[in-house]
């Protein structure tokens, strides 16, 4: 095995890969991602413990025990630049000796669930609802920086979405990757279902406009009318198609959940998302409990 440079994977004087500042003993094989710092602590304190807590930025980690599995939950911040830092760096605490800076022989699949916000598409999906990601779609480019490849669905969802949207005109080249099988099994009383496109910025990439003018004035009713068989858009974020996007490459499970604060269709915004938040944080501990488990 050739060995990682110092340059390409940078481990603090204490042992703990830089941008995350963890030790590879302080990641849980369950990991929960939220975007917001404040948020980790949200979900930590339905822990029974909590062994470690770090921080370094935007990003914090708790890990400790519910019942009797280990968990961590991590923020990411905002977008998908984030989550390209967040998953190679969880993918080298458990697939990188250190030591060595070789990768292992056997490799580890984590069970990644994020737990996140985002505006609903469709009018039948409403404020304070739950989304289950079946795909993520990105418009935000991550992807095309890595090898990878798409199954037959996955190409032909992209290729109609291509068709129909005309988005790749005057942006990257959208990508598209599929839940987990594994994890999205447990998530379904309770969640809608529909593929999340995943955008790179909040405000004129989702169709938003306060001073400035958009060069894609359309683009909410485009990903609205988008179908493909029973496939529509349920929603829209930034995080989720660059988290299925690596996890896939990298062979860790993922699923995506969201909020849904603000439906861009009907224009209403959750009168209190915090609560909603809290409430799918709750219900996803519980299956977690109940239901996630590791593959052998």
């Amino acid at each position: 095995m050739s060995r990682i440079a110092d340059s390409e994977l940078i481990i603090t004087k204490d042992g703990a890969i830089y941008h995350l500042n963890l030790r590879p003993e302080e990641l849980a094989d369950i990991i929960i991602t939220v975007g917001d710092p404040d948020r980790v602590a949200t979900v930590s304190k339905y822990f029974d413990n909590i062994e470690v807590r770090k921080s370094h930025r935007e990003f914090q980690t708790h890990t400790g025990m519910l019942g009797k599995k280990r968990i961590s939950v991590v923020s990411t911040g905002i977008g998908t630049d984030n989550i390209d830092i967040v998953l190679n760096e969880l993918d080298a605490l458990v697939n990188i000796d250190f030591e060595a800076r070789a990768i292992k022989n056997k490799i580890k699949k984590l069970q990644i669930i994020r737990i996140g916000t985002a505006g609903s598409l469709q009018a039948s999906i409403p404020v304070d609802g739950y989304v289950v990601s079946t795909h993520g779609l990105g418009i935000d480019n991550l992807l095309n920086f890595y090898r990878h490849e798409q199954n037959d669905e996955e190409k032909q969802l992209l290729q109609s979405f291509v068709t129909q949207t005309q988005l790749h005109n005057r942006f990257s080249y959208p990508y598209i990757s599929s839940a987990s099988g594994h994890l999205i099994k447990n998530f379904v009383e309770g969640f809608h279902r529909g593929i999340t496109v995943t955008c790179p910025g909040f405000y004129g990439p989702q169709g938003r406009m306060l001073r400035l003018g958009l060069s894609n004035p359309q683009l909410i009713d485009r990903l609205t009318q988008f179908q493909f068989g029973q496939h529509r858009i349920s929603n829209f974020e930034m995080e989720t198609a660059g988290l299925y996007g690596l996890s896939k490459i990298l062979n860790h499970h993922c699923v995506s959940l969201s909020a849904i604060v603000a439906n861009r269709v009907t224009k209403e915004f959750s009168a209190d998302g915090n609560a909603t938040v809290e409430k799918l944080i709750r219900q996803t501990l519980q299956i977690i409990a109940d239901a996630v488990e590791i593959p052998s």
